[in-house]
């Protein structure tokens, strides 16, 4: 029950500070096209600097293949990325069938 409990909470810290960081900055959602919230929300769970890399839910791919991610890329700041894996983050929008080009830059990360 301890290990579900952990998980649960450092779960809802990411939520949590995701939606501090990007909440905060109006410009993300108001300058980037879908779903930024639900982003947050749908897909938290899966770029958590913790644990293997695992396939996303159908929930966090449809709002992955909604939102203009190389516009989200552009916003990822040095707070963002202390509490996600931006090398997950490439994989589910990999997974979800909307890589991100290789070369690229989200936030300071380079996709290979």
């Amino acid at each position: 029950m301890a290990i579900s409990t952990s998980h649960f909470m450092y779960f809802a810290i990411v939520v949590c500070s995701l939606a501090v960081i990007l909440g905060n900055n109006n410009s993300v959602s108001a300058q980037c096209q879908g779903d930024v919230q639900g982003l947050m929300e749908q897909c938290a769970r899966y770029v958590q600097k913790s644990g293997p890399k695992i396939q996303p839910s159908g929930g966090c791919c449809g709002v992955v293949k909604n939102v203009d991610l190389s516009c989200v890329c552009n916003h990822i700041t040095v707070e963002v990325e202390s509490v996600i894996s931006m090398e997950k983050a490439a994989f589910i929008a990999e997974a979800c069938g909307k890589p991100l080009a290789h070369g690229s830059q989200c936030g300071s990360y380079i996709v290979p």
